[in-house]
């Protein structure tokens, strides 16, 4: 199995369970690596620098742009930038290791629409917006305006689904599981 050059993207709204999956993903296949983003967000309470994300300042990532240091990049939200740096491509790849990005859905749409080969892109996603109001106020991270600013982005991303290679409803965390397992089996079997 030749793992040189392949990314497994998942690709969800918020709260849709895609950061879940991708942790339940990298736990059973050693095969896979978790593609550090950068961003220009304030880290939760719970994220470690380096490993969740690099946080980096706004300027921060400006250089990287500017550099052609980022293999895809977006403002996911007003001011908020995300992305993905070659670095920790080429790190993930030297350690003969399948690439598992955990991103937006328009950054995901970017690399799916440049059909780059051995990319697998899974969009998770919920059987409707009252179910994922519900998960992120439940998740207790954001404020009010912040989760009504995620449903309405959320409506839009939906509208994305169709570009992606699978598309996961995450109502029952076993059966996701069940099928992220599948589908993951499948890819690392192609050469």
């Amino acid at each position: 199995m030749s793992t040189q050059g392949k990314i497994i993207i998942f690709t969800a709204p918020s709260g849709s369970g895609k950061t879940t999956l991708a942790k339940y993903a990298l736990s059973i296949f050693p095969e896979l690596s978790f593609s550090v983003s950068a961003t220009t967000r304030n880290p939760r309470p719970t994220e470690v620098d380096g490993k969740d994300y690099y946080f980096v300042s706004h300027q921060q990532f400006q250089s990287l742009i500017e550099d052609h240091k980022l293999f895809e990049y977006q403002e996911v939200y007003s001011n908020q930038y995300y992305g993905t740096l070659h670095s920790e491509l080429q790190r993930i790849w030297s350690e003969n290791k399948v690439a598992l990005f955990d991103i937006d859905v328009k950054g995901a749409y970017k690399i799916e629409q440049s059909k780059p080969k051995n990319v697998l892109t899974i969009f998770i996603k919920t059987s409707s917006l009252d179910v994922l109001h519900k998960r992120l106020v439940e998740r207790a991270s954001d404020s009010e305006e912040s989760i009504e600013k995620r449903i309405k982005r959320a409506s839009n991303e939906l509208e994305y689904l169709k570009y992606f290679d699978y598309v996961i409803t995450n109502d029952r965390l076993d059966l996701a599981k069940n099928m992220v397992k599948l589908l993951i089996e499948d890819f690392l079997k192609l050469p």
